[in-house]
């Protein structure tokens, strides 16, 4: 086949009859070998990672990733939440379990993978940002754009004939775009630029709608805030959990919690070493249906350097102190109890929590008795607390009222070992009976002990007494410090704001051209100033032609329905200006 070529033109990727083939068959380059392609090289490759790594689209697969990542840091139980959790799904799950713990499914939000995502989330926002923010701050700087030669081939037109000048119409509408809507007037509505076509044709050109563009930065910005701010409260942050009996009280050191945690960063030494003392508890329960109503602990903060203050502590109304807040958890009893020996020493005595099970407060709690005697076994007490205690059939016993009006102790008793000094940390709601045995009565039953407040009851077999002596409340206080809260809820706000306005702010850009009219049949004057103007938006604007409508009323002081006249013209269409005495400065 031959192709045709014009002297003097050639290309040198295409064969010539006179052109040499490679080896390959494949056509050579005239008068020499293949051209060499450059090698892509270490730097090349890294620009082309990072500008992979900076799209838009990668950014959004990131964010969708990092909101399944913490999906299971909702399925399983959390080491710093839940303790026992874990160690109860690992007993459960001997084969699963060591892997999952491997993986960090049990500490997801500090894992590798989880935070290799959060930060390549991070360095994506950023790289994305910079430099769209860097055009964005030009594009402000910049002047509309001019006015097109043709107005007709817009979807928004307007135009009418006034006897003004052209630059008198023209700055008139300029002063008009530039001026600001009712609810913000300082801030100008439109840039405007004003120029001199020449031959006396004036324009005028608009621009709005870089908010719409400025809301985009904001929310990208305030998520980018977000990140740091909760990276900030994972490293600063602190949360303990500490049960305070009423009449007693604990410090703020990280010795006086139950259980503690705190981020990377935070340094245990810095907790304010404020003191808060339970006083009173009050709750307060439906009569009919025994529901909650409302619970107030009484107490009394004593912060360094400052006298005691009595304060209140209720749900969803936490007491701050220290620079952290102090939650009301939970609450329940502590029944007090005395327990000596066989040898008549005092073995255990003080209040006990015992956690409620259900809405009338049926509770449960282990006493443990280490302390015992030489050559004595150690004691067990395992039981409930009924704060109304009736026997609806012999020998079972339940609670009718939440209020201790009637309380009673129901406890089983254990002898033997309480394994506490093997070195294994223990449940102190929970007995190993793995060396310990019931104790059982004279019929070789299961031994019961039934007491009340003020009650002495003596256990079987010389092991001793136990002594109810009266009935407590406790409180389950949650104290959590987290220095970046403020920062979340600030950057959340910009981050709705930001996409409000990236999402309803109105892309737009209108223009006005103001020409003199043709003269008039056998060379009459100029009969006045021709108005042209159109407008363009970005996607789909129903408020296009009614913006224009609304600024060309406005320049030409006609009443905003004088384009709907009877004779059937419509917004859009070029119509007749108004008379003289409906013109500018007319009534």
């Amino acid at each position: 086949m031959v192709t045709y070529r014009p002297e003097g033109l050639d290309d040198a990727f295409t064969p010539t009859d006179g052109d040499v083939t490679g080896a390959a068959g494949t056509p050579a380059r005239p008068g020499g070998p293949d051209p060499d392609l450059p090698a892509l090289g270490l730097r090349g490759w890294l620009r082309w990672a990072w500008r992979q790594l900076t799209s838009m689209r990668v950014a959004l697969l990131l964010l969708m990733l990092l909101a399944v990542a913490a999906v299971p840091g909702t399925l399983f139980p959390q080491r710093p939440q839940d303790p026992a959790g874990v160690v109860e799904y690992l007993e459960e799950h001997a084969t699963a379990g060591p892997w999952l713990d491997r993986l960090g499914f049990f500490d997801v939000y500090a894992s590798v993978w989880f935070s290799a995502i959060y930060l390549l989330l991070f360095v994506s926002l950023v790289g994305c940002i910079l430099p769209r923010t860097r055009v964005h701050l030009a594009a402000l700087r910049g002047r509309p754009p001019r006015t097109p030669r043709r107005l007709t081939r817009f979807p928004a037109r307007g135009g009418a004939t006034v006897p003004d000048a052209p630059q008198a119409v023209v700055e008139r509408a300029a002063a008009v775009l530039r001026r600001g809507s009712s609810w913000l007037p300082f801030v100008p509505s439109y840039r405007v630029d004003v120029h001199d076509e020449g031959g006396g044709t004036w324009s005028v050109a608009a621009e709005r709608g870089y908010l719409r563009e400025t809301g985009n930065l904001v929310f990208h910005l305030a998520l980018v805030g977000l990140l740091v701010s909760v990276a900030t409260g994972q490293m600063l942050h602190y949360r303990g959990q500490a049960i305070v009996v009423q009449g007693t009280g604990f410090a703020n050191v990280e010795g006086a919690y139950d259980t503690f945690e705190r981020g990377t960063a935070f340094d245990p030494a810095d907790l304010e070493p404020f003191t808060l003392r339970l006083d009173e508890f009050e709750s307060r329960f439906d009569p009919q249906t025994l529901q909650s109503r409302d619970f107030t602990a009484h107490v009394t903060l004593t912060e360094p350097g400052g006298e005691p203050q009595e304060r209140t502590i209720k749900v969803n109304h936490p007491l701050t102190a220290g620079g952290a807040k102090v939650y009301l958890q939970g609450n329940g009893y502590a029944p007090r109890v005395t327990v000596h020996d066989g040898a008549g020493e005092l073995a255990f005595g003080g209040a006990v929590p015992f956690l409620p099970e259900d809405e009338v407060y049926t509770s449960r709690g282990v006493i443990k008795v280490p302390d015992v005697s030489a050559g004595q076994d150690q004691v067990g007490l395992v039981g409930y607390l009924l704060p109304t205690a009736e026997e609806w059939v012999p020998g079972w016993w339940r609670s009718t009222d939440p209020q201790p009006t009637d309380p009673l102790l129901v406890l089983s008793v254990w002898r033997g070992n309480l394994g506490l000094d093997t070195g294994v940390p223990q449940n102190v709601y929970r007995l190993d009976e793995s060396r310990m045995e019931k104790v059982t009565d004279e019929a070789g039953d299961d031994l019961t002990l039934y007491l009340r407040p003020g009650e002495t009851v003596e256990l079987p077999d010389g092991l001793g007494t136990v002594t109810f002596e009266d009935l407590p409340r406790f409180v389950a206080l949650d104290l959590r410090h987290d220095p970046a809260l403020l920062g979340v809820l600030v950057f959340a706000l910009l981050a709705f704001a930001g996409l409000a306005a990236s999402l309803f702010a109105p892309r737009r850009r209108l223009w006005l051209r103001a020409s003199p009219a043709p003269e008039g049949t056998g060379g009459d004057a100029a009969a006045g100033t021709v108005v042209d103007a159109a407008g363009l938006a970005r996607g789909d604007d129903i408020g296009l032609q009614p913006e224009l409508d609304r600024v060309l009323d406005e320049v030409l002081g006609r009443t905003p329905a004088a384009h709907d006249r009877p004779d059937g013209g419509r917004p859009g269409r070029d119509h007749e200006a108004p008379t003289a005495a409906h013109g500018p400065g007319g009534d």
